[in-house]
């Protein structure tokens, strides 16, 4: 991936997100299944002006949903934790 802009799909925000942005600077992010933990690293920075120290990624897989006698399967995709230098912050997750 080349392409800085679609890195970053989404910011996640769940209880445990909620949980680890407080007590560690961590951030939660759905990425690009193709982008790897240098272009998460160089868009994160990039689009928000900060320093990140860590990048951990994980491919959730999709689940298995049924509709009637139908079964159907939801989108593979990449989950990004981000950990930001101390006293940085993304003001995207503060509003919430």
């Amino acid at each position: 991936m080349k392409d800085l802009s679609k890195v970053i799909q989404r910011p996640l925000v769940t209880e445990r997100g909620t949980v680890l942005r407080e007590l560690h600077n961590q951030y939660f992010f759905e990425v690009n299944p193709d982008a790897n933990k240098h272009e998460i690293k160089q868009a994160v920075e990039h689009y928000f002006g900060v320093k990140v120290t860590n990048v951990r990624t994980m491919n959730m897989l999709g689940k298995v949903k049924r509709m009637g006698r139908f079964q159907g399967k939801r989108a593979d995709w990449k989950k990004a934790i981000v950990t930001l230098v101390d006293g940085d912050s993304i003001d995207v997750f503060d509003n919430v």
